[in-house]
């Protein structure tokens, strides 16, 4: 009768709740969630963004009181994007680097508000400020100038560290731009400030609804500085020279298609991991639940416990301050 049964039950970890709770082998908690955030200049309401539903380009107040109620939750931290006004774009994106400019002032306000209570990141990129749409200054045949882009990326760091920010992501794929930019902060005397690099950027088809959310002028693509999507040794290649060059913490974009690229860069890094469930993810998921094809809640934390399973010790979630108030 003994050899009728298997001795060997996994089933019997399962069995309850409380013992599920138990031997759970990965965690997803409110610290584990970052927030991304929208601030737009020239508005004087929140401005909802179609594609992506309950997320909102704010207005200054709006912002102030959406942060303070997602740190109320318990999120890890805010990443704050700029949306300038057309008329205020040109092709330096000089309004990035303003002291005056949205994303600054944006930064000052929070950083008056929440103090320590939460980490205070920045988007340093040129896309949301240019004319042109691209993560860079452009060269006269309109290719991006690798060197010229970093110069730009160091002015837009330094001014982000002066108006508050405790944590700067260049996003633009540019080489060398996390050592132009360690350099350049240093020698301002932001030695404190996190450089959470954008290490492994891959030119992906789900960045559709975001580029809605910064009112981006691009026109063509970004191919020529974000990476292949069938490229895991180059990613990987990426994330070293990033380490390299001192990056206090990598990140992968998107996540969800790429957590392979995940799981292999936590492997490879001594520092923590970030990835950034994009906003063609949301909108996925936000769109199959709004037809009733999915249950909502649960598919958002599955798909959260997925990239932290993978590796992530940190994911950029839209869902960040909802996730938190459910896991709280």
């Amino acid at each position: 009768m003994s050899g009728a049964y298997p001795r060997q039950r996994p089933r019997r970890l399962r069995s309850t709740p409380v013992m599920r709770r138990l031997v759970a082998q990965t965690s997803l908690e409110p610290r584990h969630l970052v927030l991304p955030m929208f601030v737009a200049d020239g508005i004087t309401d929140a401005r909802p963004i179609p594609s992506m539903p309950g997320v909102y380009q704010h207005t200054r107040d709006s912002l102030r009181a959406a942060a303070a109620e997602a740190v109320e939750a318990g999120v890890g931290g805010l990443m704050l994007f700029g949306v300038p006004r057309d008329e205020d774009k040109d092709a330096a994106g000089t309004i990035g680097s303003d002291p005056d400019g949205i994303l600054n002032v944006a930064l000052r306000d929070l950083a008056k508000d929440l103090g320590e209570a939460t980490v205070l990141m920045a988007d340093t990129c040129l896309d949301e400020f240019t004319d042109h749409g691209h993560c860079g200054v452009l060269d006269e045949r309109g290719r991006v100038d690798n060197d010229a882009t970093l110069t730009r990326y160091v002015e837009l760091a330094v001014a982000q560290a002066d108006s508050g920010a405790q944590v700067v992501g260049p996003s633009g794929m540019m080489d060398g731009q996390v050592g132009a930019i360690r350099d350049g902060l240093d020698a301002a005397g932001h030695t404190d400030v996190v450089i959470l690099a954008y290490a492994a950027k891959f030119a992906s088809a789900f960045y559709g609804p975001f580029r809605e959310a910064v009112s981006s002028s691009l026109s063509g693509d970004r191919r020529t500085y974000q990476q292949e999507p069938g490229n895991a040794r180059e990613a990987l290649r990426e994330v070293q020279l990033d380490l390299d060059e001192g990056a206090d913490i990598v990140m992968v974009k998107p996540a969800m298609g790429y957590l392979d690229i995940v799981a292999a860069a936590s492997d490879l890094s001594p520092v923590p991991v970030a990835a950034y469930q994009v906003s063609g993810e949301y909108a996925m998921i936000s769109a199959a639940a709004a037809n009733g094809w999915i249950d909502r809640s649960a598919a958002v934390l599955e798909s959260l416990t997925g990239i932290r399973r993978a590796g992530a010790d940190i994911v950029l979630t839209y869902w960040a301050a909802e996730a938190a108030g459910w896991l709280s």
